[in-house]
């Protein structure tokens, strides 16, 4: 069963909207849209990766501008700005080239609103922008950055922290931020999955959280780990899916753990008999035994003294040895199926009307039986090379992916990857969209663009 939050069901919460899915039915929505057609409203925003959410008819996302973390609340009707609100900023982390300071997605609960900055911590507002409580959390340590969101349950705001060292997952008060537990993740690396909630046959609330080597469901109420599955990647950045017990996750890290081209790492002793030239009982970049190890050194040295040790080199196997892929694995940890080609690393699997949509980073659409993990198309979505970072969406009988160029291709449901439309953009797009209630919005580098059936273009 899926989780049912105590919100209106036409409300898109959190990152990717009801509970990770990326689905809300709730109205008619365009095919075809641009500057000139279906567009309701654009308002220009300052820069941000994390996606819109909805809730109360208003818009909530963060962004950053001249060195200042800003929360942005919009109203859904017409697209005015009814606040901004400053976080502190108290340092400034190393950040991938395709991350932002305002990656973190919201998360809302039909009052009040909460948001991570990984500058900070976290902060929450009532609807009207007055500030609640804030936490201070970190310094974090990512080789990418932070980029996980907060979701909120049963009176909780959950946080994973995936980093080099130290990953954790972690649930704060929603009245007033303090912590109610912290559970250690020890295999967890560099990564950023959203989790997903699920209420168990007993009753019980599960937290499903994907991290390197496996993926972890947390008891809710204690932080307690109920059960485990592995197989998964050593980095994992995309959002599980869970349907009728299952769950649905895709995790790729390099084209060095496609099954059949993994490169098998040499025991740390025989490499420290021939290699540690200083008998430190360590190995530094100088005495690598190989350019692999040269060239991947500053992220196989997680605690960054310059040296690998026995624990580093354990990890460094692992993750050399871990696959990519797309696996269905039923609540409880048991694996039903994989599959290994064209994995994505940053978008999120998709199913919507008994078809599974997964988009590469490169564009290749891959459509599957979620039953079988069959593959029933698989080709380079709309013919034309684009990157893609944000995560597909679908609604109203239609399936949304969005390229880094800010082309909107639309798909009819189905295997057959039939294209409905193309709508260009022509402007960055790093952000998921977000469903509501008659209307679909995008957020572009520069923008937040609203668009309906048959509106008339704003000013």
């Amino acid at each position: 069963m899926l989780f049912a939050a105590a919100l209106p069901a036409e409300e898109w919460t959190r990152f990717r909207g009801p509970n990770g899915t990326g689905v809300l039915d709730a109205g008619r929505l365009p095919a075809e849209f641009g500057p000139s057609k279906n567009l309701i409203w654009k308002t220009a925003l300052p820069s941000g990766h994390s996606s819109p959410v909805l809730s109360g008819k208003r818009v909530f996302l963060t962004a950053f501008e001249e060195n200042k973390l800003l929360t942005i609340c919009l109203d859904q009707h017409s697209g005015k700005i009814l606040w901004r609100r400053e976080s502190p900023r108290m340092r400034t982390e190393h950040l991938d080239k395709r991350n932002s300071p305002a990656s973190p997605t919201p998360a809302a609960d039909g009052r009040n609103l909460y948001v991570f900055f990984p500058d900070y911590g976290l902060i929450s507002y009532d609807y009207d922008g007055n500030e609640r409580w804030s936490r201070p959390l970190g310094l974090f340590q990512n080789s990418y950055g932070m980029g996980a969101s907060p979701v909120v349950v049963d009176g909780r705001v959950v946080l994973v922290c995936d980093q080099t060292l130290g990953s954790y997952a972690g649930a704060y008060a929603a009245d007033d931020g303090r912590e109610l537990w912290k559970t250690p993740r020890t295999e967890a690396l560099s990564g950023h999955s959203t989790p997903v909630i699920r209420r168990a046959e007993n009753g019980s609330t599960e937290i499903i959280a994907p991290g390197s080597f496996r993926m972890d469901a947390y008891s809710a109420s204690t932080g307690e780990i109920v059960w485990t599955a592995r197989g998964l990647t050593s980095e994992m950045k995309s959002v599980p899916v869970l349907a009728d017990g299952v769950v649905y996750i895709n995790g790729y890290n390099m084209a060095e753990n496609d099954p059949g081209r993994q490169v098998a790492i040499p025991a740390f002793d025989g490499v420290l008999a021939k290699h540690d030239r200083d008998k430190s009982g360590t190995i530094e970049i100088g005495e690598s035994p190989d350019g692999r190890t040269t060239k991947y050194f500053p992220y196989l040295d997680l605690n960054h003294d310059g040296k690998l040790d026995a624990a580093e080199w354990r990890t460094y196997q692992s993750s050399m040895a871990a696959e990519n892929g797309l696996l269905a694995i039923r609540a409880g940890g048991q694996v039903l199926w994989k599959y290994h080609k064209a994995i994505p690393q940053l978008p999120s699997t998709l199913l919507y009307r008994g078809v599974l949509y997964m988009v590469s980073d490169a564009g290749v659409l891959t459509t599957l039986d979620p039953a079988t993990g069959t593959v029933l198309k698989q080709a380079r979505l709309r013919g034309v090379a684009d990157n893609y970072y944000a995560s597909p969406v679908a609604g109203d009988g239609k399936v949304f992916f969005v390229s880094l160029s800010g082309a909107v291709t639309v798909l009819k449901p189905g295997g057959e990857q039939e294209v409905l439309a193309v709508n260009e953009l022509d402007e960055e797009c790093y952000a998921t969209p977000a469903i509501g209630e008659d209307r679909i919005f995008v957020r572009t580098r520069r923008a937040l663009w609203c668009f309906g059936m048959a509106a008339k273009k704003s000013d």
